[in-house]
């Protein structure tokens, strides 16, 4: 039975989305206003704001008001989960993939004797 990993799901939910990730592409430079981040994207600044919500909720970024001023920054440690998870499918896959190499070399071993 798999894990459940809530902050996950978060995550890759919010990376889905190719707003998102052009705003994340963006934030990796620096961190940047959201008026700013949502003129290169032709939406509405409602809709810059829930995109950003999406990736605030999700860990993925940070958001400071001064004033009536908001603006982002990329949480550089945030998609660790994501990369650890990777990378533990990574292993299962590659073990598999290998008893599976190990099964066709003997089944064809067999068949030569």
């Amino acid at each position: 039975m798999t894990k459940h990993h809530p902050e996950l799901s978060l995550l890759f939910h919010a990376l889905a989305d190719p707003t998102r990730r052009s705003i994340l592409t963006r934030l990796a430079g620096q961190p940047a206003r959201v008026t700013d981040l949502s003129e290169p994207t032709g939406l509405r600044l409602p809709t810059v704001m829930r995109h950003l919500s999406v990736l605030e909720a999700a860990g993925l970024i940070a958001t400071v008001k001064d004033g009536r001023v908001r603006t982002c920054a990329i949480v550089p440690d945030a998609l660790e989960p994501a990369r650890t998870w990777l990378d533990e499918q990574r292993s299962i896959w590659e073990a598999r993939l290998d008893r599976l190499e190990a099964l066709a070399m003997q089944a064809m071993k067999e068949r030569t004797e």
